[in-house]
């Protein structure tokens, strides 16, 4: 028994007795929309899908059969995982932004998912004593994900080599980007607003004390955690940019805030926590993978089918962002495990590269080119080619089992 039926179904008349359609007792819609009484009673007190009457004598709830469709869509949202405050702005939007609306949200699903999955087998393989196990994407696909998998990785110490260097363009008056590099950390950061250049620099700041983590020692669980709790650093110091800069630097289109995308060396391990535009690769026997995920308005579209990856290149919102370090509550980062292998280079750069440069041109550079030094010049020297309307940061890093260790550059932000 759900506690409210009260009398069985009934006609409701308005004024003058016009017949306004039959209504149902809970019970009754509750078994028709394939939801519980309860449910209905949570959505009812959250606005979301009140009764169409509510007896003033016994505060029986009854609703009409034109609200059973609007019931069998929120039933059909909370089975997708939808939360209750998304769905009931989906339910006030017309069919076609509706469809949008709700194509958006499981392309964030999917791309959370694919991250998880990547952790998840690592972590397996991880657990089991074994190198992880990287699966080719199908032809035809754009190179996103995992690469395919190489010769386990030989006994003794691995080391890295690294650059980084951030260059201003040819159209942009000041460089708002950073990029960093030292034995330990690896990273890129686009800021955007009035406040981008300082939200960028401090989100890099706060990542800065992870170089203090024991390398080698944490386990996998214990690293991922110090990685988020770095990450909810930066946000948090990226909040306190956007509230010095005064309340126009967090709204409207002078909103302040930063992409970030950094990795952790621990020895055998890259540790990396992305969000927003800028971008990791890995290249792998002369293959070119990207291994982290757009978080853009444009690639939500691609992933949802209603672009191409060609359309969305030229795509007049690809820089329109859906994840960054804006100091928002909201802040969601990836953050994952990687193999390190000898042979293996590692590219972090921002949108000031991937924007304007083909990912074959980018290849060719960083496969024909073994100084990280000289690699970061000649991408950044392929942006100015392609006109680099943008500002412009690399980062290079190269796993060896070479003794030598080190790099050209720490922190990078040419003005």
């Amino acid at each position: 028994m759900d506690g409210e039926t009260g009398p069985g179904p009934e006609t409701a008349t308005g004024a003058g007795g016009r017949d306004t359609g039959r209504l149902l007792s809970i019970g009754a819609f509750a078994r028709a929309a394939r939801l519980s009484p309860k449910a209905l009673r949570l959505y009812d007190e959250l606005g979301l899908l009140p009764p169409a009457q509510v007896d003033p004598a016994n505060g029986y709830r009854r609703y009409a059969l034109a609200q059973l469709e609007r019931a069998r869509l929120v039933a059909c949202l909370r089975r997708i995982g939808m939360p209750l405050a998304r769905i009931r702005d989906v339910c006030e939007l017309a069919p076609g932004p509706a469809a949008g609306a709700v194509s958006a949200y499981w392309a964030r699903v999917e791309t959370d998912t694919a991250a998880r999955r990547e952790l998840a087998a690592f972590l397996v393989d991880h657990l089991k004593g074994k190198d992880t196990t990287m699966t080719k994407p199908p032809a035809g696909t754009p190179r996103t994900g995992e690469p395919p998998a190489g010769e386990p990785r030989p006994a003794g110490a691995l080391t890295i080599r690294y650059a980084a260097l951030s260059d201003t363009g040819l159209v942009r008056e000041s460089n708002q980007d950073t990029a960093y590099a030292d034995d330990r950390l690896l990273a890129v950061a686009d800021g955007f607003g009035r406040s981008g250049a300082s939200a960028g620099a401090a989100a890099v700041e706060a990542l800065r004390g992870l170089e203090d983590v024991g390398a080698g020692v944490l386990r996998p669980g214990d690293l991922l955690n110090a990685l988020a709790d770095a990450a909810d650093r930066a946000n948090r110091s990226v909040r306190e940019v956007v509230a010095a800069a005064g309340p126009a630097a967090g709204s409207g289109a002078d909103a302040a805030g930063t992409t970030l995308t950094a990795m952790l060396w621990t020895g055998s391990h890259l540790a990396l926590v992305h969000v927003g535009d800028s971008r990791a690769y890995l290249l792998r026997d002369g293959e070119l993978f990207q291994i982290t995920h757009d978080h853009t308005h444009v690639r939500s579209l691609v992933e949802e089918g209603r672009l191409t990856p060609e359309e969305a290149e030229s795509h007049p919102q690809r820089a329109l962002l859906i994840r960054a370090l804006d100091g928002s509550a909201g802040f969601e980062p990836e953050v994952g495990l990687r193999e390190a292998r000898p042979g293996d280079r590692y590219l972090l750069c921002s949108d000031g590269l991937s924007a304007v440069v083909p990912s074959d041109a980018v290849r060719d550079v960083l496969g024909a080119v073994s100084d990280p030094g000289r690699a970061v010049r000649d991408l950044v020297a392929l942006a100015h080619d392609a006109g680099a309307p943008d500002n412009v940061s690399c980062v290079v890093a190269d796993v060896s089992t070479a003794a030598a260790t080190g790099g050209e550059a720490g922190v990078s932000a040419a003005g």
